[in-house]
């Protein structure tokens, strides 16, 4: 039989968490999208595949410590700041990427060079699972 106040307590934390983990997302998007020197709003709805798979890597990056923190949280102005913390790495890792270690990154992108877009979603996607995984200590 269903436990109806342990399942509405479960609910509502369920809730609070799911909303939590949208807004620091939405949050990380669209500052992400400030910090680049190219809109990818513009770039995808022409077609830019490049754009596109950089900035779902960028997006997925952010995602697994955003799951990991909310596994390994027990409250949440601590997921709060594991959040922040990890859009702050993602974004600083952008900068380093497509400032110092390679900066035609953004012009390739913006041309649409695939290969751009899959080398910077790949290093979005590895920094995310290595922040990741330095959540769960």
């Amino acid at each position: 039989m269903l436990d109806w106040p342990a399942f509405q307590t479960g609910a509502s934390a369920f809730l609070m968490a799911f909303v939590a983990a949208v807004a620091f997302f939405a949050a990380f998007k669209f500052l992400y999208q400030l910090v680049t020197p190219y809109h990818e709003r513009t770039l995808i709805r022409q077609g830019n595949v490049a754009a596109s798979i950089a900035l779902g890597g960028a997006l997925i990056g952010y995602v697994l410590p955003l799951a990991s923190a909310l596994s390994h949280t027990v409250s949440l102005p601590e997921f709060a700041i594991w959040a922040l913390l990890a859009g702050v790495i993602q974004i600083v890792s952008f900068v380093v990427i497509s400032r110092l270690v390679y900066r035609p990154l953004a012009a390739r992108i913006e041309s649409g060079d695939v290969a751009a877009g899959v080398y910077l979603a790949s290093i979005s996607i590895a920094i995310g699972a290595i922040n990741a995984a330095c959540m769960t200590a």
